[in-house]
């Protein structure tokens, strides 16, 4: 186990190196000037030219990039000049509500697309499993940020069940219960298209493995469907279910980006809109690293759970 996990490490440094480079990469690329966005109306040819000698942006690109890279490495991401603070403090502290938003969104995926999944394998080609299929294939294709939309018409403006945006209400309030609500439209929202994706790899696994000879030795033996399925079929399924929430669980760290301007959730997505919008260079860099190599980060986690329930993987 600890050979399998140095050799995952050691593969995860040249993923995340590349990761750097197509991040500032794409950065370098955008057209204008950075100093004359940040300076505005100031942005006289003088200040343009010493904003540009104090960022480093005079320097040819590759010497910009080993500069860049050598401050993250001591832990120093620049600071936002928009916010004039430090850029990973302000990353991390908006980390912290992505985090609280993805993971409930991951947490329902999980839990509903496995449930959709067996139960559509365990009834293939039944009503029940025609109706859900359905209803999964138009989750998948409904985009994420109009789905946002309707709910907030439906739930926040027409029944005034939640609430329209935020994450907590702005006078009063502050404890978990008001959390929650201000957590469940967007959490459901981001979580949508990941139960459909999780649904549809779960039925497949299932069904691969409901036809196998050791399921019908175990009906065979008289032992109870529920048994059957949750017991034998669903333990032999979850090795390939695994990486598939892994997947997800990246995509929807990712998605949080146009949920959380949709809702106004105060996470890193929302921030990055921001920082767009401000040509905050340094602050987009942190944000778009942070969040990629959290995705990274997941989908190891992912691959150590699928290694540690069947050692014979060797993915």
């Amino acid at each position: 186990m600890y050979i399998y996990l140095l050799k995952r490490l050691m593969s995860l440094i040249p993923v995340l190196l590349g990761l750097t480079i197509i991040v500032f990469a794409i950065m370098a690329m955008i057209p204008g000037d950075p100093a004359t966005a940040i300076l505005g109306s100031y942005a006289t040819p003088e200040n343009v030219e010493k904003l540009n000698r104090d960022l480093g942006l005079d320097k040819p690109i590759y010497e910009q990039y080993v500069i860049w890279l050598g401050n993250i490495l001591q832990g120093d991401f620049g600071r936002s000049y928009s916010l004039n603070r430090p850029v990973l403090d302000e990353v991390l502290e908006r980390y912290s509500a992505t985090l609280i938003l993805a993971g409930m969104a991951l947490l329902i995926c999980s839990v509903l697309g496995v449930l959709i999944g067996i139960w559509t394998a365990a009834n293939q080609y039944g009503w029940t499993d025609k109706i859900l299929t359905f209803f999964v294939l138009i989750g998948i294709s409904i985009p994420s940020f109009w789905l946002g939309l309707l709910l907030i018409l439906a739930f926040a403006v027409k029944i005034r069940l939640f609430p329209a945006s935020g994450m907590y209400a702005i006078y009063g309030g502050g404890d978990l219960p008001d959390l929650l609500m201000h957590l469940a439209m967007p959490a459901f929202t981001l979580a949508i298209v990941a139960t459909g994706v999780i649904a549809r790899l779960s039925r497949s696994a299932m069904l691969e493995v409901l036809r196998q000879d050791f399921i019908r030795t175990a009906r065979a033996k008289g032992v109870g469907e529920k048994s059957v399925l949750y017991k034998h079929a669903f333990k032999a399924a979850v090795v390939n279910i695994i990486p598939v929430i892994g997947v997800q669980a990246g995509f929807v760290l990712g998605g949080a980006v146009y949920i959380e301007t949709v809702f106004q959730w105060p996470g890193v997505g929302r921030m990055l809109v921001n920082a767009i919008s401000t040509r905050d260079i340094l602050l987009v860099q942190g944000g778009v690293v942070v969040v990629a190599a959290s995705y990274v980060l997941f989908n190891l986690v992912a691959d150590l759970a699928q290694h540690l329930i069947d050692p014979r993987v060797k993915s």
